[in-house]
């Protein structure tokens, strides 16, 4: 299976004594101790949020470790990716994240490990890059749509309740056709992919939601997803 686990918002960067959303990531792989990988790019390898990353994980049943381009752990990337059960994406910009994963290839070695059956997880930044566009701050002065990884169809927005800008801006660029039709996620809700199709959305908070978002008739559209909440 092709499984990618999409969060507006949350896990252990934004809800560090609510580790819903982190547990059921790591329920999803098949070892019972599975090896999670934390890449923390968008951030540019922020030592804290690394360390951050590492107190949360080492509380759980799971072998953590994390990937830094600015200080690879070894020369085979592929390898190490590779040598994974979850990749689990960090939050940023993800603009830098594109142009350095694609300079060290390493947007080919998600592609082959999603592919390979690896859980693709992340939040935020660590969200959008698995679509085919997403809404970015990345640029500095407002949102502006960004052209991403295409492992799935369509676009994506997180922080959907967590930054008043986001709503408005993501319907107005689907409702001009800026963007194309897409999920958006709630901070604290996630959006859970197999094989390219969503199958659920779950949430850590009991008000998080997910949406989809459409233009029909010259119309934004916006339909709410059935979240489970794991509490």
């Amino acid at each position: 299976m092709r499984q990618i686990i999409a969060m507006g918002g949350g896990g252990f960067s934004m809800e560090p004594e609510n580790p819903l959303l982190d547990l059921y990531i790591l329920r999803q792989a098949d070892s019972r101790t599975p090896k999670v990988c934390f890449v923390p790019t968008a951030s540019g390898d922020a030592e804290n949020y690394i360390s951050r990353f590492y107190n949360a994980f080492e509380n759980h049943e799971c072998s953590p470790s994390h990937l830094s381009l600015f200080r690879p752990p070894t020369r085979d990337l592929e390898d190490y990716v590779m040598d994974k059960d979850i990749i689990y994406v960090g939050g940023g910009n993800t603009k830098n994240l594109l142009a350095l994963w694609k300079e060290w290839g390493l947007d080919a070695i998600m592609r082959k490990a999603w592919q390979d059956g690896k859980i693709m997880a992340g939040v935020s930044a660590g969200s959008i890059c698995w679509f085919e566009e997403g809404l970015t701050d990345s640029f500095g002065s407002g949102l502006q749509p960004l052209k991403t990884l295409g492992f799935l169809k369509g676009s994506n927005c997180p922080h959907y309740d967590g930054e008043k800008d986001r709503r408005p801006s993501y319907q107005e660029f689907v409702g001009c056709g800026r963007m194309a039709a897409g999920y958006a996620a709630d901070d604290g809700a996630a959006l859970h992919y197999i094989d390219e199709q969503l199958i659920k959305a779950v949430s850590s908070r009991p008000e998080a939601k997910a949406y989809h978002v459409w233009e029909s008739g010259g119309k934004v559209q916006e339909e709410i997803v059935e979240t489970i909440y794991l509490g």
